[in-house]
């Protein structure tokens, strides 16, 4: 099995968060767990944003606090995943996204990293007081449903997010 790294981003992983956006861009898909990554085209303000984005105090108040990592293979020291933790709800995360968002890029998917990256965030989850995370997907997501249900998510409700006009599946995961 391969070895892989959960760590913050860092200017050492600078280039490669440009091409892990531009990746998404391309393939006009969701940036999920990645924070306000797609609106950024320097890696160095994206970096200040996700630590301002973990204090309290400097987070947006519109936000919560949240910590945004990366998931890098050791062997290549390829960023293959992001994962965002929200350190507690807003009004919409407790309606619809949860404490966990995550991608994996498109070019390294079907290979179980979402479900390793998910596995070596709960500890933190932990870390930061989570008794339990609400985690959700879009209903079809068949492979981000897999993750959650590997990772000991419960099935809770699927509710329709009239902004983006999905319906979403949200399932809770127990930390013991």
């Amino acid at each position: 099995m391969e070895e892989f790294i959960l760590t913050r981003p860092t200017s050492e992983y600078a280039t490669q968060l440009m091409e892990y956006r531009q990746e998404f861009l391309d393939a006009g898909d969701s940036m999920d767990g990645c924070g306000p990554l797609r609106r950024f085209e320097n890696p160095a303000e994206y970096i200040q944003l996700c630590c301002d984005y973990e204090d309290p105090a400097t987070v947006p108040a519109h936000l919560v606090p949240a910590t945004q990592f990366i998931f890098v293979r050791k062997s290549d020291n390829r960023l293959v995943g992001m994962l965002q933790v929200r350190h507690r709800f807003n009004e919409y995360l407790e309606k619809y996204a949860g404490h966990i968002g995550y991608s994996v890029r498109p070019s390294e998917r079907r290979r179980g990293y979402a479900k390793q990256m998910l596995q070596a965030a709960l500890p933190f989850c932990r870390e930061i007081g989570l008794d339990r995370v609400l985690i959700s997907c879009i209903d079809g997501n068949i492979g981000s449903e897999k993750t959650i249900l590997a990772n000991g998510g419960v099935y809770e409700s699927t509710v329709h997010e009239p902004d983006s006009n999905i319906d979403l599946k949200r399932f809770w995961i127990t930390l013991k």
